[in-house]
């Protein structure tokens, strides 16, 4: 019996890599405890909240408990919450932008699925550099969309393929979607990269423009921000705002202040882009009627007083340079992470599957690159314990020296 639609087993079976790993890891940890198993299979951040997360949580509790404390608010989002939120973008982004072009969202997933149901029409598409979040096909895919990944140069510290990106783009293209810090690959993308597609975008629009006046359909730059506070030595995450009235920037706290169950998120829309109002509308339907109503209002207020926050981001680092100290002295390549808390080395004689099981043999569990849309390497998170980390130093070693015999 035919239960599900194809699209959703297709679905179902391009994420269930990152589950299968999940499903491994119960199976390892039932059997030989849960201290001899190191897992980096999931960006689960384990981090405590910023200290003034209790003293605001506190203060909200009391205030939940007021008439209407807990009910609906405007599906965009609290006023006063839009508004600083609006600076929080202002800041970040190095454009001038107001509550009015801030929505809300439950997660920065949220914020993508809403922006896709108000964009795209079937056989449209989203191009994306690869390696990429692997739920970013489902997003677009959900609404008839079309993800095209386009391989991003791992020997040029996964650098996007600029050129490889405007020789993609077809009359159908929506949307070039970018995220950075990356997961799962935590490159930083440089200036140079983002001025070069921001002017793929503004040179596709003013052609549609041309050709089909008020008849065109924007290609909008999509820029995926949940890990933008988790930059190491020195690094700085450029803006996307100020290259194209184009853009918009979408996050979440999660990650910055390790709310992620609690699911508040964001979408922002350059303050100039051409009927950009419509659109903050559209995103605001699409909104409710995809089922958020609106973003959890405890979560909203929680996370406006917390804006100058974040986690305690020097644990995160610690972790990244011994994590980096376990594959060097295992001889496995790999990139050095400059942002976000995740590695994708190099599986050691090229096959991800037999590292990912040589691995599983050391009670060591990562995700395969190919679950990722790149084969040959393996993704493996930072949001474990120190001890953790330090405890596969041996695994690491007979893995990779088993795959390299």
């Amino acid at each position: 019996m035919q239960t599900v639609t194809n699209q959703i087993k297709k679905s179902m079976e391009g994420s269930s890599w990152i589950r299968k790993m999940f499903e491994k890891g119960l199976e390892l940890k039932k059997q030989y405890g849960a201290d001899a198993v190191c897992d980096f299979s999931l960006g689960n951040p384990d981090v405590p909240p910023p200290a003034k997360t209790k003293t605001v949580m506190e203060a909200l509790a009391v205030k939940a408990i007021e008439p209407l404390g807990l009910g609906y608010c405007p599906n965009a989002g609290i006023p006063a919450v839009r508004d600083a939120m609006a600076g929080y973008i202002s800041r970040q982004q190095q454009t001038p932008v107001t509550g009015a072009q801030i929505v809300m969202t439950v997660g920065a997933a949220g914020a993508l699925v809403s922006f896709f149901r108000a964009v795209i029409e079937p056989g449209d598409e989203v191009l994306c550099p690869a390696p990429y979040f692997v739920e970013y096909g489902s997003y677009c895919g959900h609404f008839g969309g079309v993800l095209k990944a386009i391989a991003s140069q791992p020997d040029e510290g996964f650098r996007p393929d600029c050129d490889a990106m405007a020789a993609a783009v077809t009359p159908k293209t929506r949307a070039i979607l970018i995220n950075s810090p990356n997961n799962p690959t935590g490159c930083i993308y440089a200036e140079e990269d983002l001025r070069r597609l921001a002017a793929i975008v503004n040179q596709v629009n003013a052609r549609r423009q041309a050709e089909l006046g008020d008849a065109a359909r924007p290609l909008y730059l999509l820029s995926d921000e949940p890990y933008r506070a988790f930059a190491y030595d020195g690094a700085v995450v450029p803006p996307v705002m100020p290259l194209t009235p184009y853009a918009v920037v979408l996050g979440s706290f999660s990650k910055t202040l390790s709310l992620a169950g609690e699911r508040v998120g964001y979408v922002a829309f350059h303050p100039e882009m051409p009927d950009g109002q419509t659109l903050v509308g559209a995103v605001t339907l699409t909104n409710r009627t995809l089922g958020f109503v609106n973003a959890p209002v405890i979560g909203q207020r929680l996370a406006a007083q917390l804006l100058d926050q974040t986690v305690d981001l020097e644990i995160y680092d610690r972790r990244r340079k011994l994590m980096a100290k376990v594959l060097s002295d295992a001889g496995i390549e790999f990139v050095m992470p400059k942002g976000a808390f995740y590695f994708f080395p190099k599986a050691p004689g090229g096959d991800d599957l037999a590292f990912v099981d040589a691995l599983q043999e050391e009670r060591i569990l990562v995700v395969p690159g190919r679950g990722f849309g790149m084969a040959g390497h393996v993704r493996l998170s930072c949001s474990v314990d120190e001890k953790i980390i330090a405890r596969s130093a041996e695994g690491f070693k007979r893995a990779a020296a088993k795959c390299t015999a």
